[in-house]
C-alpha cells in the first residue's frame, strides 16, 4: 500500500470551499482505498488529508482523471498553499486490507 499525509493552507477564510471542493471529488477513485478530509482545531485555514492507495501508481495515475483536474482547478482559487507532504507505506488498519505478504 502507499499512503500520503498532506497540510493543505487555505486562504484566510476558505477553508470549507476547500474542503467542499475535496470531498465532492473523492467519488470513485481506483486505487483509492481512504481518503480522510481533516480539520486542524489549531489552525482555521489548516487542511489535512489522509490518503491510503493500492499502490503509488495509481495515486499518479488518479492525478490525470478529468474529474480530479476539474476539483484542482476549482480549488486552486482558495488555496495558499501546500504545507507539508510524507509518503507513507500503510501496513493494515481498520478499514484497510492487511497488508501482510507472505
Amino acid at each position: 500500500m502507499y499512503g500520503l499525509i498532506g497540510k493543505i493552507r487555505a486562504a484566510r477564510g476558505q477553508r470549507d470551499a476547500v474542503m467542499d471542493v475535496l470531498r465532492a471529488s473523492t467519488g470513485a477513485l481506483p486505487g483509492c482505498l481512504s481518503y480522510i478530509v481533516a480539520t486542524d482545531p489549531a489552525d482555521a485555514d489548516a487542511i489535512w488529508v489522509t490518503e491510503v492507495w493500492t499502490d503509488q501508481a495509481s495515486h499518479k495515475a488518479s492525478l490525470q482523471l478529468p474529474e480530479v483536474q476539474a476539483a484542482i482547478a476549482k480549488a486552486r482559487p482558495f488555496i495558499a498553499g501546500f504545507e507539508f507532504q510524507v509518503e507513507t507505506h500503510p501496513v493494515g488498519g481498520f478499514g484497510l486490507p492487511d497488508g501482510k505478504t507472505g
